[in-house]
């Protein structure tokens, strides 16, 4: 019940920091505002995070027929395994990557990028896809969808604050205008809002990327195919950047590369160098 607990804690922090955000702007108003807007976002975290994660990267649904090979490898591993079978997405980008999304094994979902498929060969493939049905059977699906859509709406939240206090909106109660405080406040949470959403990210993602690499090298007997693979997407991907969200990033098997933005300040993978040497016991000197 581990990733229970993590993704009721979870759930708890960022409303109680929604919550902190709220005072800031709002005083006691505002605080019942977040927490309304905290509540809604924890429903629609829940049931609807998969969802949303696959919209915003324009997933598409495949069947059997569209992506045989695919299909083929994820049955023969989840009957290994012991879950149901995902539903399997692809994602129109040539820049090769994968994530797995969903509340629990039941509702769970694997998206691929077109350029993966034509990058891996089948063994590779296998290792990509069984680490990805490695965080589908840890549970970890449920916790990195739900900290994907809460620690955007935080990001989104206080950017909407920033603009707010630019044009003299969102100040606190009157008392604290007076003073100032209310400004100095919401400007604290201005900066730290971000910060602690992408800090919490990396308290449930870097550790997970280990235990999943683990998994699948287990599921598939095979921690060299994945290592192969994880090379190839390092390389591939730097030279075909993929455009993601900070607040999606971690969802992904390699981390995407999002520019220069706030994201670039705290890495929500593990050095790609590690995870290969943890695979095959041997340093990884051939990734830079």
């Amino acid at each position: 019940m581990g990733n229970t607990f993590k993704t009721a804690f979870l759930l708890t922090a960022l409303t109680l920091l929604l919550m902190m955000i709220g005072r800031a702007f709002g005083g006691q108003n505002g605080m019942m505002i977040a927490l309304a807007f905290a509540v809604a976002m924890n429903f629609v975290s829940y049931f609807f995070s998969d969802k949303i994660a696959l919209a915003m990267y324009r997933a598409q649904p495949v069947t059997r027929e569209e992506l045989p090979r695919a299909y083929d490898i994820v049955e023969r591993l989840t009957q290994k395994i012991g879950i149901p079978m995902p539903k399997i997405y692809v994602i129109p980008t040539e820049s090769p990557n994968a994530f797995a999304t969903g509340r629990n094994p039941q509702h769970a979902s694997v998206a691929v990028t077109h350029g993966i498929l034509g990058l891996l060969n089948d063994e590779e493939m296998e290792g990509v896809l069984a680490h990805e049905l490695g965080h589908v059977r840890n549970r970890d699906i449920l916790i990195s969808s739900v900290a994907a859509t809460i620690a955007g709406a935080i990001t989104m939240l206080a950017s909407m604050g920033r603009w707010a206090m630019i044009f003299g909106g969102w100040g606190g109660d009157r008392d604290d205008r007076r003073g100032g405080g209310g400004g100095i406040a919401a400007l604290i949470m201005l900066i730290l809002a971000p910060i602690a959403a992408t800090l919490i990210q990396l308290a449930v993602s870097r550790s997970r990327e280990y235990q999943a690499d683990a998994s699948g090298a287990h599921y598939t007997g095979n921690p060299y195919a994945l290592a192969s693979a994880l090379q190839k997407l390092d390389a591939y991907s730097r030279r075909m950047p993929m455009q993601a969200t900070p607040s999606t990033a971690h969802l992904f098997i390699i981390q995407p590369l999002l520019g220069m933005n706030f994201g670039n300040l705290f890495s929500t993978h593990p050095p790609i160098a590690k995870r290969i040497e943890r695979l095959t016991g041997r340093p990884a000197e051939f990734i830079q």
